[in-house]
């Protein structure tokens, strides 16, 4: 069964904005974060992304999030550039699908993804966003996920449908 979702914004970051310490505040970003299209390869990630073909990433190579999870009463404009994730999506609860295979298609064909474990907030949430983030976004910070298949995502409508679910059998 699929679903009818809008991918909101697209981040392909070259560059690892949250080092160090949260109070010491992030590094500058790289202009042209937020794309409108983002190239997939399976098992490596999004071209240019800072998690592209990186070994220790590979599993976890893309994050998905959903936007009806973003702290907007924290800070009204939190964004992917403030929490760090690839795809912000809305009409899906994605948190809820950790151990499932789900496809994303924009229009250009289904991209399958192993949603494997939750990105968990962390203390730069508290600093970048506001106080409170990190606590506010535990349990619905998105899902760390492996790329199954080539393609491309863009802005606007997409179809979500799971293709696999492990978690039934669970």
């Amino acid at each position: 069964m699929s679903q009818q979702v809008e991918v909101v914004q697209l981040l392909v970051s070259p560059a690892h904005r949250y080092m160090g310490r949260p109070s010491d505040g992030p590094s500058a970003a790289p202009d042209g974060e937020l794309v409108r299209r983002a190239e997939v390869r399976s098992g490596l990630g999004l071209v240019g992304d800072r998690y592209y073909a990186r070994p220790a990433h590979r599993d976890a190579a893309v994050t998905l999030m959903a936007a009806e999870s973003l702290p907007l009463d924290i800070a009204p404009g939190t964004d992917l550039r403030h929490t760090r994730r690839n795809v912000l999506l809305r009409g899906v609860d994605i948190d809820a699908y950790v151990g499932a295979t789900v496809a994303l298609d924009t229009g250009a064909g289904p991209v399958l993804f192993a949603v494997r474990r939750p990105a968990r907030p962390c203390a730069w949430m508290d600093a970048v966003i506001g106080p409170g983030a990190q606590r506010a976004l535990r349990g619905k910070g998105g899902v760390r996920c492996t790329p199954l298949s080539d393609g491309v995502l863009t802005l606007g409508p997409a179809e979500f449908r799971v293709v696999e679910d492990a978690r039934e059998a669970s």
